[in-house]
């Protein structure tokens, strides 16, 4: 029997996403589940393409980060409860706020391998609808009670509850390993790298006016599906402005003179999902869709933001990016000067920055900032964790598909425990 050959690659294409409003915390989407939200996205996504066939996608992958225990099976549970085919298979991937795009990868990768044909892929989160853990003192004592072989062993078990026990475990926005939030950290690095006030403001409230603007010409029309009595990002403030947030007072890096990292120039908790439909070129010209670009390269990377340069501000927490960027252009001969466009996450002004600052200087060339968010990003939509990265790629590959000629556009990603994820899309 002779050997098999190694698979050939085939170019991945972005056919378009779908995505709820996103919504801050506690407010429309208070009630809401990571499924019920990711199902949303879905049945929009399916009724939008004509998904409705048996076997019309070869799989579904998304991720939550703040996940219930109910969650377990996320992925395959959202099938089932949507209009898209029972029989599709679907699997739950997580990577904190990258989880969306590595799910986008991880779909693209099979179909470029030819082991499916299309696939979708994304991620929801809420931050209101946060699972609660019992205290784990207590859950100790219930596992004993419930191992004991009598019911005087079960009674001295639950003597040993006290009321303190009682209090759950909620989930706290901070690195187990630092015990600091991600704000405390990217503050950090806001020091270390020198970013002002004024500049993060400038970046929050461009953010805001852009994405305003970009609703106005209906960019967003087929992108954004009203859910729960909301058709817009509940976050987006049109008439932000400088001057407004300059009034605001610091909320992160108080503890060290000079704070400069306000409610304002920071992503909010925000409740919401997104997702994407990736495919072969085969498949798209089949259905007669037109692929809005194509996904062609995506790299990985983490920093030891414990025990490395944090104070200098190469291993900051969100400084992951700032590595892998480099390595993906060296890898497919690009440079910052060959972008169109460049989509940052926005998890906070001063981390944009600073990751555009550590860019230039491992001699990558300055990113206009003409081209930089065009229609806005997290500071203004909002910030659900694993719904973040399927919302860039849809806006990044219809941001593309708008321009005359080939285009090429760059994603980057920071995420909780000082870990990257980018990625290039090009319009040919």
């Amino acid at each position: 029997m002779s050997p098999l050959e190694p698979p050939r690659t085939r170019r991945v294409a972005v056919i378009g996403g779908t995505r709820i409003p996103f919504a801050r915390s506690d407010g429309p989407y208070a009630t809401a589940s990571d499924q019920e939200m990711l199902t949303a996205a879905l049945d929009g996504l399916v009724e939008r393409y004509g998904l409705e066939t048996p076997g019309a996608v070869g799989e579904f992958v998304a991720g939550a980060v703040l996940k219930h225990s109910r969650d377990f099976n996320l992925a395959r549970e959202t099938v089932l409860g949507s209009k898209l085919d029972a029989r599709t298979p679907a699997y739950d991937i997580q990577q904190a706020c990258g989880t969306g795009l590595q799910a986008v990868v991880a779909a693209a990768n099979k179909i470029a391998l030819g082991q499916t044909e299309a696939a979708i892929a994304g991620g929801a989160d809420t931050a209101s609808d946060a699972p609660l853990g019992v205290n784990d003192d207590l859950r100790r004592i219930l596992l004993e009670a419930r191992r004991a072989k009598s019911f005087a062993g079960r009674v001295r078990a639950f003597a040993k509850v006290r009321p303190g026990h009682l209090v759950p475990d909620i989930p706290r926005n901070a690195e187990p390993r630092t015990g600091l939030s991600m704000g405390e950290h990217a503050a950090v690095t806001a020091r270390a790298w020198g970013i002002t006030r004024e500049a993060q403001d400038e970046l929050a409230a461009t953010s805001h006016q852009r994405l305003a603007a970009a609703y106005e010409r209906g960019f967003f029309q087929d992108l954004v599906i009203p859910f729960r009595g909301l058709a817009r990002d509940q976050n987006l403030r049109p008439g932000s402005t400088v001057e407004k947030l300059a009034a605001l007072k610091p909320v992160f890096g108080t503890d060290a003179p000079g704070p400069t990292m306000t409610a304002g120039n920071s992503t909010p908790l925000t409740d919401g999902a997104a997702l994407v439909l990736v495919a072969s070129e085969e498949w798209a010209a089949e259905r007669g869709l037109e692929p809005l670009a194509h996904l062609t390269v995506y790299e990985t990377a983490a920093v030891d933001f414990v025990h490395g340069d944090v104070e200098g501000g190469a291993d900051g927490l969100l400084m992951a990016p700032a590595h892998a960027v480099p390595r993906m252009l060296e890898r497919a001969g690009l440079g910052l000067e060959d972008f169109d466009l460049v989509e940052i996450h926005e998890a906070f002004a001063s981390q944009v920055l600073a990751t555009l600052a550590a860019w230039e200087k491992r001699g990558l060339a300055p990113v206009d900032r003409a081209r930089l968010n065009v229609a806005g990003s997290s500071l203004a939509t909002g910030h659900p964790f694993a719904a973040t990265g399927a919302r860039i790629v849809a806006t990044l590959a219809k941001l593309l598909a708008e321009r005359d000629g080939p285009a090429r556009g760059l994603i980057s990603i920071c995420a909780a425990g000082g870990q990257g994820v980018t990625a290039i899309l090009e319009r040919t």
